[in-house]
């Protein structure tokens, strides 16, 4: 019976572990939508230019519809990149809290026996043994 419980917790249970984090990760860069966001990285942020232009339009309404598409592409820059560092911050945190889960997957199911054995030794406090 326990070599079964074994072989499910290291086998089937890891792997079913691995794949909630797995999804869990694939989960929120989608929520934060980073391979869009990385493919569209200097797409303007919106269309802030009013100005139809025509190929015969004056020099300076020119002017001035390259200079709104270019502050808008700036500000979609911007807006992009920090929503792929918030994204990214947010896996990192997901990733190390992913890793601890796995430490602590795989040695859990001897913590009992740790703990009993830390009992028996006097672990904490301060190595002398308790007088009953």
């Amino acid at each position: 019976m326990l070599f079964i419980l074994a072989s499910w917790w290291y086998g089937d249970g890891l792997k079913r572990f691995w794949q909630l984090a797995s999804e869990r990760m694939t989960r929120t860069a989608d929520y934060f939508s980073i391979g869009l966001l990385l493919k569209t990285l200097f797409n303007p942020f919106r269309q802030i230019s009013n100005v139809n232009l025509r190929p015969d339009a004056p020099m300076d309404v020119k002017f001035r519809a390259f200079g709104d598409k270019l502050l808008s592409r700036f500000i979609g820059a911007f807006m992009r990149t920090l929503m792929i560092i918030i994204g990214g911050i947010c896996l990192l945190f997901i990733l190390i809290f992913t890793l601890i889960g796995m430490i602590l997957y795989f040695i859990s199911p001897i913590l009992p026996l740790i703990f009993i054995i830390m009992f028996f030794v006097g672990f904490g406090n301060g190595g002398q043994n308790v007088q009953l």
